[in-house]
């Protein structure tokens, strides 16, 4: 058996647009009223997490886990420009003390790509005035669950949604252009090291970083990862590293490995130790890491299981060469509407059934998963 250190996180993660339903932000608008060629945007109803938020926290703790992360939809809690909802405040309150009382440590996504209609009606991130919205919101966040949660991620990914929302212009707002993207890069900077001031000037002790999306394309990587790194070397506690794919320019890597490794069902690669890879080019930053999202679409649940394992073992590797990772956060706890491909890919170790009241069915690999949380080893 391999073992993990002691006080290792094992847990799952979330999204709340992917998951909560019942959110008007700026998906949920672009999608009332469908863009031809530009996929799915409204998650509708989703998995209506927001309601049965403790079954799927039960359904975390049955499976050994120490921790979850999600986020906190800015939509909910801002709906109007200044207008705080006491309501929806409380709402999360209540779930971060679902997890404590399950022995779950929260971790708190503060903007996972989803964002307020009146902000993006004022301009979205290419306004001046962005970061100061953004502190507006964190501020409130963090004042209000202080002594609730001790780890923040500010941003996620914001490589992917800089990328797929301003160079490619195939998620809101649709703005396919370079200059933009430069623009909106460097006011996720400057909102990223605002907000981490705001969060160790309210809790000192807190723990404060972004994740990333990271593959090991040196291209892709100075120009999306270095460059952020390099901006906000002195505002993170740690690094949140999302491992899906070694490449997303995927044809030469598929022809090279789809028959020692297979693809998922989005036909990504599957490649094991990329995570290895990613974690030793990493280590250069002198920074604890959490893997904060790995996982794969797998409808039929027959590759999840060697796929959890197969990383874990390159992680562990990782560890052993004195790489500080310090936790595992699998994508995802259950189904969920994944942005524009919609329902379709399947992620969750539990099952959502969509044509059933929205029924959770634990997958196998679940077991499989829940056996290495208890044992912290592989």
């Amino acid at each position: 058996m391999l073992k993990f250190p002691e006080k290792f996180y094992w847990g799952t993660a979330a999204s709340a647009y992917q998951t909560e339903g019942g959110i008007k932000n700026d998906w949920s608008v672009a999608g009332a009223k469908p863009r031809q060629g530009r996929g799915k945007y409204d998650a509708g109803l989703a998995c209506d997490h927001y309601n049965r938020f403790e079954e799927d926290f039960d359904l975390a703790k049955n499976m050994n886990n120490n921790a979850h992360r999600f986020s906190i939809e800015w939509a909910r809690i801002e709906p109007e420009e200044g207008k705080f909802d006491q309501k929806e405040i409380e709402h999360y309150r209540k779930v971060i003390l679902a997890l404590k009382q399950r022995g779950l440590e929260p971790f708190v996504t503060l903007y996972h790509w989803t964002l307020p209609v009146w902000f993006v009606e004022k301009g979205g991130w290419l306004n001046p005035d962005a970061p100061k919205y953004f502190e507006r919101f964190v501020e409130k966040i963090v004042l209000e669950y202080k002594d609730l949660v001790k780890f923040w991620i500010t941003l996620n990914e914001p490589n992917i949604y800089v990328f797929f929302s301003f160079s490619v212009g195939a998620w809101p707002p649709f703005k396919k252009n370079w200059f933009k993207s430069r623009k909106v890069f460097k006011q996720l900077v400057i909102a990223h090291n605002i907000a981490y001031q705001i969060i160790h000037k309210i809790c000192p002790d807190a723990k404060a970083g972004i994740s990333y999306q990271k593959g090991n394309s040196i291209i892709v990587n100075y120009e999306w990862i270095y460059k952020f790194l390099a901006h906000i070397k002195n505002s993170q506690d740690f690094i949140g590293l999302n491992y899906y794919v070694n490449s997303f320019f995927t044809s030469l890597w598929q022809k090279l490995f789809q028959k020692k490794s297979g693809v998922t069902d989005l036909n990504w690669q599957i490649y094991p130790k990329g995570i290895y890879c990613a974690l030793k080019d990493l280590k250069q930053y002198n920074k604890p890491i959490y893997i904060l999202e790995n996982g794969l679409a797998d409808k039929n649940d027959t590759k999840r299981a060697k796929f959890i394992i197969d990383h874990l073992k390159w992680i562990h590797k990782a560890i052993s060469e004195g790489i500080d990772v310090k936790g595992y956060f699998h994508w995802s706890l259950i189904d969920n509407f994944e942005w524009d491909k919609g329902f379709t890919p399947r992620f969750g170790l539990v099952e959502i059934d969509y044509n059933n009241d929205l029924k959770r069915i634990p997958r196998k690999s679940s077991q499989v998963f829940a056996e290495i949380c208890k044992n912290n080893a592989i």
